[in-house]
């Protein structure tokens, strides 16, 4: 491994540096964006039921609000449970929009590394035609120059692709991951309401 390295020469750094990144920010997010954890299964019907028995006391909100993110959409239209239906469902869009924004976390970061590892393979294979250049002399070239300058071309390419390809892949299964998961919190919250409302047993 050193020696690929050491014949990829100094551009390839800022790409291991960048997969590095990328390979914990993947992690990360497939730890974090489980649907089990987002939403509960049945804590909607725990939630109403709940509500009926014992009404939304301060209490069972801030327990609802500490269970999941799906939790905390509930608990924004629960504090506003006695108030008319649009106060109600405009608390939970806003409670709603900031849960997206954090299940969106780091996925910027993650398309910024799909979109310039490549750019940055690009750069080491310019450096590396650089090396090739300077090899030629009028004597004749020097052939481990040329070799050297050959390399890094080759596996700053080679390492910008091997990077970029996973990491836009899993951009797009989080994008995917994340819209499907607010489209579902969407849902149910309004069937909170619905049930809050009369609309709906």
């Amino acid at each position: 491994m050193f020696a690929i390295l050491q014949a990829a020469g100094w551009p390839i750094w800022p790409l291991l540096f960048a997969s590095i990144v990328a390979v914990a920010l993947i992690i990360e997010r497939l730890i974090t964006l489980r649907r089990s954890k987002i939403i509960p299964d049945g804590l909607l019907d725990k939630v109403v039921a709940e509500l009926r028995q014992t009404g939304a006391t301060p209490e069972m909100i801030s327990r609802v609000a500490l269970s999941s993110p799906l939790g905390r959409v509930f608990a924004a239209g629960l504090r506003n449970v006695r108030s008319p239906r649009e106060v109600m469902k405009e608390s939970i869009e806003e409670a709603g929009r900031a849960v997206t924004h954090d299940l969106e976390r780091f996925l910027t970061t993650l398309g910024t590394i799909a979109s310039i590892s490549p750019l940055m393979g690009l750069f080491g294979t310019v450096v590396g035609m650089i090396e090739i250049f300077g090899s030629q002399a009028p004597s004749g070239s020097n052939p481990q120059q040329l070799a050297h300058g050959i390399s890094i071309a080759l596996y700053n390419t080679g390492f910008g692709l091997v990077i970029a390809i996973p990491s836009m892949i899993f951009w797009r299964h989080f994008r995917a991951t994340v819209d499907s998961l607010v489209i579902e919190m969407e849902q149910q919250a309004i069937r909170l309401v619905e049930v809050v409302h009369g609309e709906r047993r």
